[in-house]
């Protein structure tokens, strides 16, 4: 599971996913935004957000899929800034693809969003 440190709020996650940037590749499309500077204060780095709807695939598929995310934001929490919010939508592609495959196309995707 993911630690409670990474997690978003719903207020957050709408915030991300309509005002911050995005990109995609074959299996996911990712969407950055910087956290608000009204916050003095933040705790446990960079959080994450995760969407997982019917389109990629049955329940296990799904629930597969998830947990697979779960781990790839997991690893890659101390590569981002701390101070960055991101939310992950898995396609219809990411059920059928290898781990190595979705840790690459997220990596990917986080690399180019924060380039700038």
């Amino acid at each position: 599971m993911l630690p409670q440190q990474y997690k978003l709020n719903s207020a957050e996650f709408r915030r991300i996913v309509r005002g911050g940037r995005r990109t995609g590749t074959t299996s996911v499309v990712v969407h950055l935004a910087r956290a608000d500077k009204s916050e003095i204060v933040r705790f446990g780095g960079p959080h994450f957000g995760l969407i997982v709807s019917k389109a990629v695939g049955n329940s296990v598929v799904r629930h597969r899929t998830y947990r697979r995310l779960r781990h790839v934001c997991s690893a890659l929490a101390g590569t981002i800034p701390t101070d960055c919010d991101v939310v992950i939508r898995a396609l219809p592609r990411a059920g059928q693809v290898s781990s190595k495959e979705l840790m690459d196309d997220v990596r990917y995707a986080l690399a180019k969003l924060t380039r700038d």
